[in-house]
Protein backbone atom coordinates (compact mmCIF):
# COMPACT_ATOMS: atom_id res chain seq x y z
CA UNK A 1 0.00 0.00 0.00
CA UNK A 2 1.44 3.42 -0.46
CA UNK A 3 0.00 6.50 0.82
CA UNK A 4 0.66 10.05 1.73
CA UNK A 5 -0.31 11.66 5.38
CA UNK A 6 -2.19 14.56 5.00
CA UNK A 7 -2.71 17.21 8.16
CA UNK A 8 -5.49 20.45 8.02
CA UNK A 9 -4.68 22.77 10.54
CA UNK A 10 -4.71 26.99 10.97
CA UNK A 11 -2.30 30.12 10.93
CA UNK A 12 -3.19 33.72 10.82
CA UNK A 13 -1.77 34.57 7.86
CA UNK A 14 -0.98 33.01 4.67
CA UNK A 15 1.52 35.06 2.98
CA UNK A 16 3.70 35.06 5.86
CA UNK A 17 2.89 30.75 5.85
CA UNK A 18 4.27 31.04 2.48
CA UNK A 19 7.13 32.61 3.30
CA UNK A 20 7.98 30.42 6.05
CA UNK A 21 6.76 27.06 4.62
CA UNK A 22 7.93 27.68 0.93
CA UNK A 23 11.11 30.25 1.53
CA UNK A 24 12.99 29.07 4.26
CA UNK A 25 11.34 25.59 5.05
CA UNK A 26 11.95 24.54 1.37
CA UNK A 27 8.13 22.94 0.73
CA UNK A 28 6.67 23.26 -2.39
CA UNK A 29 3.20 25.12 -2.74
CA UNK A 30 0.17 23.62 -4.05
CA UNK A 31 -3.33 24.47 -4.45
CA UNK A 32 -4.77 27.50 -2.20
CA UNK A 33 -7.81 29.72 -2.67
CA UNK A 34 -7.97 32.85 -0.29
CA UNK A 35 -8.66 30.81 3.18
CA UNK A 36 -5.96 27.92 2.90
CA UNK A 37 -3.28 27.02 0.94
CA UNK A 38 -1.38 23.54 0.71
CA UNK A 39 2.01 22.54 0.88
CA UNK A 40 4.28 19.42 -0.28
CA UNK A 41 5.47 18.75 3.51
CA UNK A 42 8.66 16.33 2.52
CA UNK A 43 6.58 14.45 0.46
CA UNK A 44 3.14 14.65 2.72
CA UNK A 45 0.26 17.55 2.37
CA UNK A 46 -0.13 20.09 4.83
CA UNK A 47 -3.04 22.35 4.42
CA UNK A 48 -3.32 25.40 6.07
CA UNK A 49 -6.09 27.32 6.80
CA UNK A 50 -6.97 31.01 8.19
CA UNK A 51 -8.25 30.79 12.12
CA UNK A 52 -6.91 29.91 15.35
CA UNK A 53 -3.82 27.69 15.56
CA UNK A 54 -4.14 24.74 18.09
CA UNK A 55 -3.17 25.15 21.24
CA UNK A 56 -0.25 23.33 22.86
CA UNK A 57 1.47 22.84 25.90
CA UNK A 58 5.18 21.99 27.12
CA UNK A 59 4.53 18.44 28.08
CA UNK A 60 6.10 16.13 25.99
CA UNK A 61 9.30 14.72 27.27
CA UNK A 62 12.50 15.22 25.52
CA UNK A 63 15.26 13.98 26.86
CA UNK A 64 15.62 16.32 29.81
CA UNK A 65 13.43 18.95 28.15
CA UNK A 66 9.97 19.37 27.60
CA UNK A 67 8.20 19.98 24.22
CA UNK A 68 5.02 21.54 22.75
CA UNK A 69 2.37 19.04 21.84
CA UNK A 70 0.70 18.29 19.75
CA UNK A 71 2.77 18.77 17.23
CA UNK A 72 3.90 17.82 13.62
CA UNK A 73 6.95 16.20 12.48
CA UNK A 74 8.52 14.81 9.89
CA UNK A 75 11.75 12.31 9.69
CA UNK A 76 14.46 12.73 7.09
CA UNK A 77 17.90 11.04 6.31
CA UNK A 78 20.43 12.89 7.63
CA UNK A 79 21.58 14.94 4.52
CA UNK A 80 18.38 16.47 4.43
CA UNK A 81 17.74 17.15 7.77
CA UNK A 82 21.39 18.98 7.78
CA UNK A 83 20.03 20.89 4.81
CA UNK A 84 17.29 21.95 6.57
CA UNK A 85 18.66 22.64 9.97
CA UNK A 86 21.01 25.25 8.22
CA UNK A 87 18.57 26.97 6.20
CA UNK A 88 16.21 27.18 9.81
CA UNK A 89 19.33 28.55 11.42
CA UNK A 90 19.99 31.07 8.56
CA UNK A 91 16.52 32.48 8.66
CA UNK A 92 17.51 32.93 12.38
CA UNK A 93 14.60 30.22 13.66
CA UNK A 94 14.54 30.20 17.28
CA UNK A 95 14.17 26.62 18.45
CA UNK A 96 12.87 25.05 21.33
CA UNK A 97 14.96 22.44 21.30
CA UNK A 98 17.97 23.43 19.30
CA UNK A 99 19.85 20.73 16.34
CA UNK A 100 21.15 17.87 17.92
CA UNK A 101 22.01 14.30 18.30
CA UNK A 102 20.05 11.94 20.34
CA UNK A 103 20.87 8.28 21.57
CA UNK A 104 24.29 8.20 20.24
CA UNK A 105 25.76 4.83 19.54
CA UNK A 106 22.25 3.16 20.31
CA UNK A 107 19.06 2.27 18.30
CA UNK A 108 17.24 4.81 17.20
CA UNK A 109 19.97 7.06 17.32
CA UNK A 110 18.73 10.29 15.31
CA UNK A 111 19.75 14.25 14.82
CA UNK A 112 16.41 16.30 16.13
CA UNK A 113 15.29 19.73 16.23
CA UNK A 114 12.06 21.55 17.25
CA UNK A 115 10.77 24.51 16.60
CA UNK A 116 7.72 26.68 16.03
CA UNK A 117 6.18 28.61 12.44
CA UNK A 118 5.77 31.86 12.74
CA UNK A 119 1.86 31.01 14.09
CA UNK A 120 3.27 28.92 17.12
CA UNK A 121 2.54 25.77 15.47
CA UNK A 122 5.40 23.53 16.58
CA UNK A 123 7.18 21.04 14.40
CA UNK A 124 9.62 18.57 15.15
CA UNK A 125 12.15 17.38 12.66
CA UNK A 126 14.06 14.33 13.13
CA UNK A 127 17.11 12.98 10.75
CA UNK A 128 18.58 9.17 10.81
CA UNK A 129 21.13 7.82 9.01
CA UNK A 130 18.76 5.46 7.31
CA UNK A 131 15.19 5.75 7.52
CA UNK A 132 15.19 1.74 7.75
CA UNK A 133 16.15 2.57 11.34
CA UNK A 134 13.49 4.11 12.50
CA UNK A 135 11.92 1.78 14.06
CA UNK A 136 14.82 -0.81 15.41
CA UNK A 137 14.39 -1.25 19.00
Amino acid sequence: MKSLFHLAFNVTDLDTARRFYGDVMGCREGRSTDTWVDFDFFNHQISLHLGTPFKTERTGHVGDHLVPMPHLGVILERPDWQALADRLQAAGTEFVLPPQRRFAGQPGEQWTMFFCDPFGNPIEVKGFESLDTVYQA
